[in-house]
C-alpha cells in the first residue's frame, strides 16, 4: 500500500511538471515586498511586512500582520475598473484601473471619422413646378406657364462636402452645390416683365424652335443620412432642407430662321428660397427629389397671381 501510494504521488507530481505554465506570469521581489502576478492581472498576490493582499479578477481580500485597536484582520475589496491596466499600490491596497471611458471614446471618435456622407455628386434630372394645390395643370390664364416636361432639365454640381458622424452609418451631411434649372416653355412664347414687375406672356411674334426660361442658384443642404450595410455594400438614406441662393437668370428664344434672342432679366425670380430635398440610394449611385416651399417668382408677381412652386427629380453620381 505504501508503495501504491509513492507511486501514485510520484505520477502526479511528475504529470503537474508536464503542464504549461500559465500566461503572463511575473514574480517580483524585495527585502520589504514580494509580488506575483498571473495571467495578465487576473490574479495578483502580494505580501510585505505590514499585509497581504490577494485580487483575484475585480475582488481581493487584505490580511494584516499587526493590529491596532478596532481594526480586522481580515478585509474584503472590490477595485475599480478604470481606464488603464495598472496595479498602484495605495496605503498597502491595490486599485486596479481600467480607462474604459476614454478607450471608449476614442472608439466612438474614430467611427465618427469613417462616416462619408453622400452630397458630393453630379446630378442630372427633371424640373417642373405645382400649383398651391399640387397640381401640374395649369389655369387657363397662365397656360402660356406650362412646360414641355421631357426637355425641362435641371444639372447640378455638388462640389462641396462636410460629414459630421454620430457613429460610422449615421449624421449630419452639408456642404456647397450649383443647380442649374432650364424650364422649357410648351407654347409659341416666352415670359417678360410687365408693369410693376408682374410675369405676363411675351409673343415672339414668329414661329419658335425652342423658347426657355433658365436659372442658376448656389445651394446649401442639411441632411440626416443613415447607411445600412448590405452584404459589403451600403444603402444610403438621406433626408433634410436645402436652401439655395439666386446667382442669375435669363431667357432664350431660338427661331425656326435659326435666330437667336435673349434677355438677362431677373424676371421677378425669389432671391431666396428653401425646401425639402430627399436621396436614396446604393453605394454611388443615387436618386433625389427636391420641393421648393418658396415659390418661384416675388411675392404678387406671379403670374396671373398664382404661385408656382418648383420641385426637381432625377439621378446622382456621388464622390466620397
Amino acid at each position: 500500500m505504501l508503495t501504491a501510494f509513492l507511486l501514485q504521488g510520484f505520477s502526479q507530481e511528475e504529470a503537474s511538471a508536464k503542464k504549461e505554465p500559465l500566461p503572463e506570469k511575473a514574480v517580483s521581489d524585495t527585502n520589504e515586498m514580494t509580488r506575483v502576478i498571473l495571467g495578465k492581472d487576473l490574479i495578483v498576490v502580494q505580501d510585505d511586512e505590514d499585509a497581504t493582499n490577494i485580487k483575484v479578477g475585480n475582488m481581493g481580500v487584505t490580511i494584516l500582520e499587526s493590529l491596532e485597536e478596532g481594526e480586522s484582520r481580515i478585509n474584503f475589496e472590490k477595485y475599480e475598473k478604470k481606464d488603464e491596466d495598472t496595479i498602484e499600490e495605495s496605503n498597502g491596497e491595490f486599485e486596479y484601473y481600467r480607462d474604459q471611458d476614454e478607450e471608449k471614446e476614442e472608439r466612438r471618435a474614430h467611427r465618427r471619422s469613417q462616416f462619408k456622407g453622400h452630397w458630393s455628386a453630379f446630378e442630372i434630372g427633371l424640373n417642373n413646378y405645382l400649383t398651391s394645390d399640387n397640381s401640374l395643370s395649369l389655369p387657363d390664364d397662365i397656360d402660356y406657364m406650362t412646360l414641355h416636361s421631357s426637355k425641362s432639365m435641371n444639372i447640378n454640381l455638388n462640389f462641396s462636402q462636410i460629414s459630421i458622424g454620430f457613429t460610422r452609418h449615421f449624421g449630419i451631411v452639408t456642404g456647397l452645390g450649383i443647380r442649374w434649372n432650364n424650364y422649357r416653355f410648351d407654347g409659341n412664347n416666352n415670359i417678360q416683365k410687365g408693369d410693376a414687375g408682374i410675369i405676363e406672356i411675351l409673343d415672339p411674334g414668329d414661329v419658335l424652335k425652342k423658347s426657355k426660361l433658365s436659372t442658376a442658384y448656389l445651394s446649401l443642404p442639411l441632411l440626416l443620412e443613415m447607411q445600412i450595410p448590405a452584404d459589403y455594400h451600403r444603402l444610403n438614406i438621406a433626408f433634410g432642407a436645402i436652401g439655395t441662393v439666386k446667382l442669375c437668370s435669363n431667357s432664350k428664344m431660338v427661331y425656326e430662321t435659326g435666330d437667336k434672342v435673349t434677355s438677362d432679366s431677373d424676371f421677378s425670380l425669389n432671391m431666396l428660397r428653401y425646401g425639402a430635398t430627399a436621396r436614396l440610394g446604393f453605394e454611388n449611385f443615387h436618386i433625389y427629389g427636391t420641393y421648393y416651399l418658396t415659390p418661384l417668382f416675388k411675392p404678387g408677381k406671379s403670374p396671373g397671381g398664382i404661385d408656382l412652386y418648383p420641385f426637381e427629380v432625377g439621378i446622382a453620381f456621388t464622390v466620397n
